[in-house]
């Protein structure tokens, strides 16, 4: 959808819209610290995906700017807002390094999330209402989600139905033209 932004001025973390959010959606700040995102991480040498809350339909939840996650999803997640899904690009410096994080991950790795920001949330104990509504709003999110891959999966299936009965027709095909190609020339 855009081009990429360098949000650290090296190269280092860059963003690439692919869904924006509404014009009044909210954005991680010290009263909403906590995020929600849906992701999935890929190595960027060879587009292998090493991490996905895509599978169990799962939420990732953290807090912004403590360090609990890579330098990179600090940096970039604080400039999203609810419902913009981008493309995050992390070179090592900003992911795990000469490390890495064996096994999944090698030394020195570029790593590509696409991440979708769901939720910012006050800390525990602050504005009790708005936690009890932001609980809601995620179980609706996931039933959306669930219904979501039911019906991708429902659609992947009619597909491998549809790719089957073709495979039968042409098996069919070739056993009817050997049929007729018996006996002749005897």
């Amino acid at each position: 959808m855009g081009d990429a932004i360098d949000l650290t001025g090296d190269g280092g973390v860059t963003k690439t819209i692919l869904t924006k959010s509404k014009l009044d959606a909210v954005t991680p700040t010290e009263d909403f610290p906590l995020v929600d995102v849906h992701y999935e991480g890929k190595l960027a040498d060879t587009g292998e995906v090493f991490d996905t809350t895509h599978e169990d339909n799962s939420i990732f939840s953290f807090e912004i700017g403590n360090g609990s996650v890579i330098k990179a999803w600090d940096i970039a997640v604080r400039t999203m807002k609810v419902g913009e899904i981008a493309r995050i690009t992390c070179k090592p410096e900003y992911a795990y390094g000469s490390a890495g994080a064996p096994p999944e991950i090698p030394p020195d790795a570029t790593l590509i999330f696409e991440v979708e920001l769901v939720a910012c949330r006050p800390r525990k104990g602050s504005s009790l209402g708005s936690v009890s509504e932001e609980r809601a709003r995620l179980e609706e999110l996931k039933k959306q989600r669930e219904m979501a891959a039911a019906v991708k999966e429902e659609e992947k299936k009619k597909r491998e139905e549809a790719k089957a009965a073709a495979a039968a027709r042409v098996q069919a095909k070739l056993e009817a033209k050997k049929g007729k190609g018996k006996g002749k020339g005897k």
